[in-house]
């Protein structure tokens, strides 16, 4: 099956075991962030991407500018290794790397999870590509990507066990729009993936094709 087509089923299956109440509740948050302001500012095709500078799972540091050096670079900026979607994401990217490598690209994960976490997800994921952490969203945050969540959702997050405080080791209550970005050398944007609803993911087969 294709992403696109994992996402949806995971998707039907969680709903099926929710509450109409909770649903709602996810459906309000979605809604509102579409209909936002921060939508119509996120960085597009044809703006130059930022530099940036972040560590990865071991805590080295990893360069846009080197990278870029060696070819184009996708970018893929999800909330963390507790987001379903976001593994069923990485786990699609992990299986095309060798395409992308094909077609001369490098691949990145960017997150706002520590590095302990992001680690874990590189080993339950088994991914084969850069995970880096993009501490306290500063690059999101140049990006345009980043939201603060409602109080209702960080309670119902709570509710599942999942902490944005453990997780990115600080009390903002913020995630990056889970936004894909393919960038040539010189540094321009020459794909953009961005949708206020979680749920939807740039599909591997079309990145390739960008590529």
């Amino acid at each position: 099956m294709s992403l696109t087509q994992l996402l949806k089923a995971h998707a039907d299956q969680s709903a099926a075991k929710l509450p109409e109440a909770v649903k709602q509740l996810m459906s309000n948050a979605i809604d509102a962030l579409s209909q936002s302001q921060l939508m119509s500012k996120t960085l597009k095709v044809g703006d130059q991407f930022p530099d940036f500078s972040l560590p990865n799972d071991k805590g080295v540091l990893i360069d846009s500018k080197a990278l870029l050096k060696e070819g184009p670079l996708v970018v893929a900026f999800y909330r963390g290794g507790w987001c379903p979607y976001c593994n069923i994401e990485l786990r699609a990217l992990q299986e095309a790397l060798s395409k992308f490598i094909a077609k001369g690209a490098q691949l990145v994960g960017i997150s706002p999870e520590s590095p302990d976490n992001s680690l874990s997800t590189v080993e339950k994921n088994n991914l084969e590509f850069e995970v880096l952490t993009d501490e306290n969203n500063k690059l999101a945050k140049l990006v345009k990507l980043v939201y603060e969540l409602p109080q209702d959702l960080i309670d119902l997050y709570g509710k599942f066990g999942i902490s944005l405080q453990q997780s990115q080791g600080n009390s903002n209550n913020e995630l990056p729009i889970s936004a894909t970005y393919v960038i040539d050398t010189s540094g321009t944007i020459i794909y953009d993936f961005i949708e206020a609803d979680y749920k939807l993911r740039a599909d591997p087969k079309v990145i390739i094709e960008v590529l």
